[in-house]
């Protein structure tokens, strides 16, 4: 009989320890019952998902956990993303990640510029593209802030560029993007600022005490990955739950099915319950289910520790413990909990610190020690991957 397997994927679930809770990191501060059945059935460890030379990003975090070494298939994030939402590429085509921020006094205000509306990031791309559009440039719609800019100029990818979630409170003008193709994408930021600042959807944002969009990002790009199936690799029929174009962008690369769940947001708002029914049902008819959650990253890079915690409880009390449960009906199966890199509170940033990981099921060893699912436990354990595409090997297999 198929063993059945479900990758549960806190994105940035991994912190620091931090005053405001007594010292504990979120994950040591949440109630997570479920994520400590695992660990107290299976095994503890942790795992090095970002490579020397890669940013900790979750582009490359996630690729690894998924089983598919960086250093032979990465090549961008923003062309994850365009596989994501079917856009058609041409050989030439470099596909950047195109977030709509806030700029104010010089600073990078608010990366996500206040999370803008998908509705209202679609106009700006609009006008975007009226004004600045072309048979060699062309905007595309994404979720939210999270748009895209597709420039038919392969000069573009030796641009050096920083992701805006990385600057929170700096100076912009120290990490406008550089090298070869760096004075082009400069230029297409500067002509859209404009464009974007004296839109109406900000002059109505302003009116709302919304964050409005003042400007562009460009960062993340590249062409289009070339990547073996899942199936052929491991011989497992996976699918994926995912509300961010990244993480479904892999998926689909990986050959597997996007299984759409209302309400699933991409953001601390998510319908956390949804994810954890529909993620049962896929268990029906796939081998394999990897279900994302977007919302502890979100509250990483928010500041708020508070959110964090909160988000960790619900991924455990509406996620993982019916997937759980539902797991156990069958004769043979696994489970594992894997963040993709820690996004610290205090920091509002990605770290490239191999964050924990927990699995369990048929015929997983049980670790020598009770413990429960956090940084320093992990850290204490004897379980440590040094190379993260190697894990999927040993979940699988």
């Amino acid at each position: 009989m198929q063993r059945k397997y479900v990758i549960i994927l806190p994105d940035g679930a991994a912190d620091e320890p931090l005053e405001q809770l007594d010292g504990m990191t979120p994950l040591e501060a949440a109630e997570i019952p479920n994520i400590d059945a695992v660990v107290d059935s299976g095994r503890l460890g942790t795992v090095r998902t970002v490579p020397d030379g890669f940013s900790p990003g979750s582009d490359v975090a996630t690729m690894s956990l998924f089983g598919y070494d960086v250093n032979e298939y990465y090549t961008g994030r923003a062309p994850i993303e365009a596989v994501a939402r079917n856009i058609e590429l041409q050989p030439d085509d470099v596909v950047f990640r195109c977030n709509l921020v806030n700029v104010t006094q010089g600073e990078m205000t608010d990366f996500t510029a206040g999370h803008i509306r998908t509705r209202e990031s679609q106009q700006v791309m609009a006008a975007l593209n009226e004004v600045l559009g072309g048979e060699g440039i062309r905007f595309h719609t994404g979720v939210s802030y999270r748009n895209l800019l597709v420039i038919r100029d392969t000069l573009a990818l030796e641009a050096v560029c920083m992701p805006p979630h990385d600057i929170p409170g700096e100076p912009v003008s120290d990490y406008l993007p550089k090298g070869k193709g760096g004075r082009q994408v400069q230029e297409i930021m500067a002509q859209a600022e404009r464009i974007v600042a004296e839109h109406d959807v900000n002059k109505v944002r302003e009116d709302l005490g919304e964050v409005p969009a003042t400007g562009i990002w460009l960062w993340g790009q590249g062409v289009v990955p070339i990547m073996p199936r899942f199936r052929q690799r491991f011989g497992v029929r996976g699918s994926v739950i995912a509300a961010v174009d990244l993480i479904r962008g892999l998926g689909k690369l990986l050959g597997w099915p996007i299984i759409d769940v209302p309400g699933a947001t991409g953001y601390i708002d998510t319908d956390y319950a949804a994810k954890g029914r529909y993620a049962i049902e896929a268990l029906e008819e796939y081998d394999l289910v990897a279900v994302h959650i977007e919302a502890p990253d979100e509250a990483g890079h928010m500041g708020d520790a508070d959110a964090k915690v909160e988000a960790l409880e619900r991924i455990d009390e509406c996620i993982v413990g019916p997937v759980l449960e539902k797991l156990q009906s069958f004769d043979r199966w696994r489970i594992l909990v894997a963040p993709d890199h820690p996004t610290p509170v205090a920091l509002r940033t990605h770290t490239n610190t191999p964050p924990p990981f927990c699995i369990a099921g048929s015929e997983v060893p049980k670790g020598f020690a009770k413990c429960t699912f956090n940084e320093r436990q992990a850290a204490t354990s004897d379980f440590h991957i040094g190379a993260g595409h190697e894990l999927m090997d040993y979940f699988i297999r």
